[in-house]
């Protein structure tokens, strides 16, 4: 194989892995595992999608095809145990779509994006064998962010009309959970504490789903203010002759506020 080219294929990195696995490969690939990398694939999918989110066509092409290594990784790996190889890989994918895709590929119709959301449920829940709303609930991936898994979760249980009439209904529930998360910590029970606070957590969700907010997004945002507002706070303590580590809490909190009110201007 020609590993100097200007374009490659599918195929040629079908062959790199290969190369990299084999006898006198690369030693660090050679040991690797399903288990050993499996984080590897989370990691590559955050890379792509914080990409996306610079606007870098470029930069995002290159973190795709990072993702896409993952999925060849895995594949070589299997191939060799004898468990599947990537043609199964596409085999499954490609079934999958033609088989969601019935208002494309059979004799469904769809008019707008959620009668084919609609009839992608559907489909998937024959395929999957669910029969219920429940088991419809469990299939959402725990490996999923939490926000994003409680979000998928509620939206599943709208779907049957199991939710509140507006957001008003969402935004007393979670006066509720502040207020009997209050009441856990007061009692100093953690095991309480960290229930309520779940729940507190899952109603924070409930109010973003409402107001058509993404909850990741939301506190992705949030991390982000803080961090801003932070390296303003060590930067105006350092003007001053000072590091943060030699001052008070409330030396500190008198430059974070200040520096808040000086941004709400």
């Amino acid at each position: 194989m020609n590993f100097t080219k200007k374009d490659y294929t599918f195929e040629d990195l079908l062959d790199i892995m290969k190369v990299l696995r084999s006898e006198g490969g690369c030693p660090w690939d050679i040991e690797q595992t399903h288990e050993s990398i499996k984080y590897c694939l989370l990691e590559e999918a955050c890379e792509a999608m914080e990409s996306l989110d610079k606007k870098s066509p470029d930069n995002f092409a290159d973190e795709l095809g990072d993702v896409l290594l993952q999925v060849v990784f895995h594949a070589r790996i299997a191939e060799e145990s004898g468990t599947f190889s990537i043609r199964n890989v596409l085999n499954h994918i490609c079934t999958k779509l033609i088989s969601r895709h019935t208002h494309i590929f059979g004799d469904d119709k769809s008019s707008n994006e959620k009668e084919a959301l609609d009839l992608w449920e559907k489909n998937k829940m024959a395929e999957k064998g669910l029969k219920t709303q429940t088991e419809l609930m469990r299939d959402v991936c725990s490996y999923l962010p939490a926000l994003m898994r409680a979000e998928k979760v509620q939206k599943k249980a709208a779907k049957v009309g199991f939710d509140w009439e507006n957001i008003k209904g969402a935004q007393d529930k979670l006066a509720e959970e502040a207020k009997e998360l209050q009441e856990a910590i007061s009692e100093s029970d953690l095991a309480h504490a960290k229930e309520e606070l779940g729940d507190l957590l899952f109603s924070c969700v409930n109010v973003a789903r409402f107001l058509g907010v993404n909850p990741e997004e939301a506190l992705h945002e949030a991390s982000n203010k803080f961090i801003n507002r932070f390296e303003k706070v060590e930067t105006a303590a350092a003007l001053e002759g000072k590091t943060l580590s030699d001052m008070t809490l409330p030396e500190m909190d008198a430059i974070w506020d200040r520096i808040k009110a000086e941004n709400k201007q």
